[in-house]
């Protein structure tokens, strides 16, 4: 009787499982795998976090307890950001309690909650690849997770996805926009006010991610040019002030809500990074990705997708819909002003695009081949992947022996430390002039002058020509820091070299390596005699030799608040 009664309990689920959890397992294990393999991969990185993303955790830290836009508490609002929707992810997990409050399974949150989040995007990244993939391949899951390999393998796109900034989630919105494009023209509806509008709000919030993102707002204008008709094109004109509706509420309101807090049309940030107007000449910076990516590797893929656009014309047409947001984020990685990060930090939708339209492709070309070709096929495409992966595991190992500005090193060396030195000095309302604003903001007691200008409106306007004031005018004769720090090639900007430096300023500490130069220095109507010059000199000697070491073995502990200093 029990038998019986078991049976008849169990019989439905495994019905239910011979129905449904068959078609879910083989796209599970795709998602899980690769979700595997990207953490794997992002684990070799430890705890690091670039120093940049810290200025994002600060305004988050701000905005969370309700201080407003700005860099540390009674800071002037500027916006030292330009990823407001990661922002407000950060600010969600503050108010949670999962982000900025201590340690969680061991690991300090402002370390595995930003990691965390990336991760999930990516495991968003490659189910949108599935949702495409399942609608042309007989072997979705397989696509799905080759994809998902084959990112793991780019050492650029794990770093910058890992590394606290906002790049997981952007490129999370430009691979489900192109998803959504493709979707639409395989069912023949592209020309809808639906579709219009989802595409004109994915756009819209991918610009809220990052600038650049504003490109994608030619994604649906573009394919709908691309594959319109005599017959259609009334229909593609309505959508297109739709798709631009849809972006324009959102996108609108937040510059409406920039201009009325900033007086400024674009963030602080690219005012001070004064982003050059593009040239033709720019798009010759694609070479340096077929660089990094390897030649043979690249042609291998342009190869592929090209034999399979030979395919059906709703293949072709479909492709068109995931080619063009890869040529648009192609474009944006190509203007974009170059910055000191490497690993090629813009260029993770690149990638991310970049790897699923080949391996769909691959999928397209190798359904239509003999066995005998298919086997060719397979073997041309490791051949070409040799190369690349060799080169990927020198760019991981020299990546992960020099990493770009850590931001507990910063935390340590420009927060802790310079708080230590105005304890000895007896400065309780002080202010230091540095760049690396990340980890400073997030530990430093003092007033921050940020020497990039991307915290500091003042100095954005006099790197982009709007303000004609000299930069050490304004250092030394208006803010007169309390403390002045450089390093690299911050130390030869015109503050730095300027005679006032030695007029005014004691200088606490000078590296002794001349390949990594750096200094700190004090005003000298701070300082009360000789003897407590040589207290903070001897402080310097003291605690700095070692701290890297401390940095590399310790980190920087499960918080970081204003006033740490070295000991605590």
């Amino acid at each position: 009787m029990l038998t019986a009664r078991l049976r008849a309990s169990v019989e439905p689920l495994v019905g239910v499982w011979q129905r449904h959890g068959r078609s879910w397992f083989a796209p599970l294990a795709a998602l899980v795998g690769s979700a595997l393999l990207l953490g794997w991969r992002a684990s070799e990185y430890g705890n690091w976090i670039v120093d940049d993303a810290g200025i994002t955790f600060a305004y988050a830290r701000s905005g969370a307890e309700g201080l407003g836009p700005v860099l540390q508490p009674g800071a002037a609002p500027v916006e030292g950001f330009s990823n407001p929707t990661w922002l407000f992810v950060l600010a969600v997990g503050k108010w949670c309690g999962l982000f900025d409050r201590g340690s969680l399974f061991g690991i300090p949150d402002y370390v595995l909650y930003p990691k965390a989040i990336a991760l999930i995007c990516c495991v968003g990244i490659l189910a949108a690849c599935y949702v495409a993939a399942r609608r042309v391949s007989r072997w979705p899951a397989l696509a799905t997770f080759v994809t998902g390999a084959l990112l793991a393998a780019i050492p650029s796109f794990v770093i910058w996805c890992f590394s606290g900034l906002e790049n997981a989630l952007f490129a999370l919105a430009v691979c489900v926009l192109a998803v959504h494009l493709f979707l639409a023209v395989l069912d023949e509806r592209l020309w809808t006010p639906k579709v219009a509008v989802i595409a004109g709000a994915l756009a819209a919030f991918a610009a809220l991610t990052r600038p650049d993102g504003l490109i994608y707002l030619a994604a649906y204008p573009v394919v709908s040019v691309i594959l319109v008709r005599r017959a259609t094109l009334p229909a593609a004109l309505r959508c297109w002030l739709y798709s631009a509706l849809a972006f324009a509420i959102p996108f609108g309101a937040y510059l409406l809500w920039r201009i009325v807090e900033f007086g400024r049309l674009v963030p602080n940030t690219a005012v001070a990074k004064h982003q050059a107007t593009p040239t033709v000449h720019d798009l010759t910076r694609a070479g340096e990705l077929v660089q990094y990516a390897g030649a043979p590797a690249v042609i291998a893929g342009i190869g592929v997708v090209g034999l399979a656009l030979g395919s059906s014309r709703r293949w072709r047409d479909g492709a068109v819909a995931l080619l063009a947001p890869l040529a648009l984020a192609m474009v944006a990685y190509c203007v974009l002003q170059p910055d000191w990060m490497a690993q090629f930090r813009f260029a993770t939708p690149v990638w991310a695009l970049g790897a699923f339209v080949v391996v769909i492709s691959a999928g397209q070309l190798l359904a239509k081949l003999h066995k005998r070709s298919r086997v060719l096929v397979v073997l041309v495409l490791i051949g070409a992947l040799v190369p690349s992966g060799v080169a990927f595991a020198n760019a991981t190992d020299s990546f992960r022996s020099n990493e770009d500005v850590p931001l507990c090193w910063i935390a340590l060396r420009f927060g802790r430390l310079f708080n230590g030195y105005a304890d000895i000095a007896g400065v309780q309302q002080g202010s230091l002039f540095a760049p690396d604003m990340g980890g400073s903001s997030l530990t430093s007691r003092l007033q921050l002058i940020d020497m990039a200008g991307l915290a500091e409106a003042r100095i954005a306007d006099i790197y982009a020509g709007k303000d004609r004031t000299d930069l050490s005018d304004y250092v030394f004769e208006e803010r007169k820091p309390t403390f002045v720090h450089s390093h690299g090639l911050w130390m030869h900007n015109q503050v730095t070299i300027d005679p006032r430096i030695t007029r005014d300023y004691y200088l606490i500490h000078q590296s002794p390596d001349p390949a990594l130069p750096d200094e700190d220095w004090i005003r000298k109507d701070v300082v009360r005699d000789e003897q407590q010059l040589q207290e903070l000199r001897q402080y310097a000697g003291k605690v700095l030799p070692p701290l890297w070491g401390e940095y590399r073995t310790s980190g920087c502990g499960p918080t970081l608040r204003p006033g740490q200093t070295l000991s605590s």
